[in-house]
């Protein structure tokens, strides 16, 4: 058992407290606003213009990227960046990042990708997600772009590609992903 305990990474006591309130004050913000896709106080929007209003401050980000710690890096029709730098917080038990922080930032930027296609009062989402990780991350990697790009954005269904990579431009993962579009309700 000791040699198990002794293959992951330890964390000093006051390091760990400190992770421990970043990641409390991440969870707070994350639930203080929950963003209403494609319409904001009454006023109809487009996709990509909702998706620019998150990158901007006008509009809070959604939970999950608050919690995770990722932002919009870069938002045009059928594009979407998101950046992130992992913390030995999104590490799994073998001591690296963990492939859920890969698959939640892929599945993000390109459901976002997909989001910025669509017309006022049309909103998406993930039907299917498929991740392939190439390389392993960790809180010394450095910052990691996640690029979602569409494929295919039709009536009803969407596809889109996304690629995760290092700050070398190597590639932590890639994935694809079939998205639902839908009319919101008001």
């Amino acid at each position: 058992m000791n040699e198990i305990v002794g293959a992951f990474p330890q964390v000093g006591e006051d390091a760990r407290a400190r992770e421990i309130d970043e990641m409390g004050e991440q969870h707070s913000a994350a639930f203080q606003a929950v963003p209403a896709a494609s319409t904001t106080q009454g006023e109809e929007i487009d996709g990509l213009e909702f998706i620019r209003r998150i990158k901007d401050g006008r509009i809070p980000p959604p939970g999950m990227a608050v919690l995770l710690g990722f932002d919009i890096a870069e938002a045009e029709r059928g594009r979407v960046v998101f950046a992130a730098t992992p913390t030995s917080a999104h590490y799994n038990p073998a001591g690296v990042v963990h492939g859920g922080f890969a698959a939640t930032i892929l599945d993000t930027c390109m459901t976002c990708a997909v989001q910025s296609t669509l017309k006022a009062g049309l909103g998406c989402t993930t039907l299917d997600l498929h991740v392939h990780y190439t390389r392993g991350a960790n809180d010394k990697t450095g910052l990691l772009r996640a690029e979602g790009k569409v494929v295919h954005a039709g009536r009803q269904f969407a596809t889109a590609e996304g690629r995760l990579t290092d700050p070398q431009g190597r590639i932590i993962a890639h994935a694809t992903t079939s998205c639902l579009i839908f009319p919101l309700r008001p």
